[in-house]
């Protein structure tokens, strides 16, 4: 058998205390320079995540908390416009008689023609017990003639409903409706 001649490896101290060629002794608080980074790169990960959820739900505004107890424009409420009542002669109103009343609805046309709406329709609605006069709109942008138009026939209620669809504005006449013809 062959025997391989002797190199650096083979001439070891006698008083080092390891085994084989590349193992040393451990380097003391080891342990705790890995758990150091650990810890450190958990709280990186874990303050990204939270900036990305944040982020991604724009459900959260830093703030400094060095100002001083200063008030800023986050802090006071946005107040809600309020829309304006308006006639508006162009829109298409229909005035619908939701009671038992003989022309409550043609009276109460007449009244918002004499104050400047373009009545359309003057008809009975497919019910007579209906308790509380409204006018219905559709869309959010006729709330100020709905409004005007609520104001014309005595104060009704006002409301946006899906329900009448063919028209601009539609007041439903109820047992609450002050008649103009009963003065």
């Amino acid at each position: 058998m062959a025997t391989e001649p002797r190199d650096s490896f083979d001439r070891v101290p006698s008083d080092v205390a390891r085994r084989g060629a590349h193992r040393g002794p451990k380097r003391r608080g080891r342990g705790w320079i890995i758990f150091a980074w650990a810890a450190l790169a958990t709280g990186v990960l874990v303050g990204l995540g939270a900036v990305g959820l944040f982020a991604i739900n724009n459900s959260s505004t830093f703030t400094s908390t060095f100002t001083g107890g200063s008030t800023s424009a986050a802090d006071t409420p946005t107040p809600t416009p309020t829309v304006v009542p308006t006639v508006n002669p162009a829109a298409t109103v229909t005035i619908l008689n939701g009671t038992t009343t003989e022309g409550l609805a043609t009276r109460a046309g007449d009244q918002a023609t004499t104050d400047g709406w373009s009545v359309g329709a003057e008809a009975n609605a497919s019910a007579t017990d209906i308790a509380v006069s409204t006018v219905y709109y559709a869309d959010a942008n006729n709330e100020g003639a709905a409004k005007g138009l609520a104001a014309t026939l005595g104060g009704i209620a006002v409301a946006q409903s899906n329900q009448f669809l063919g028209t601009d504005l539609t007041a439903v006449l109820g047992a609450d409706y002050k008649d103009p013809g009963n003065g």
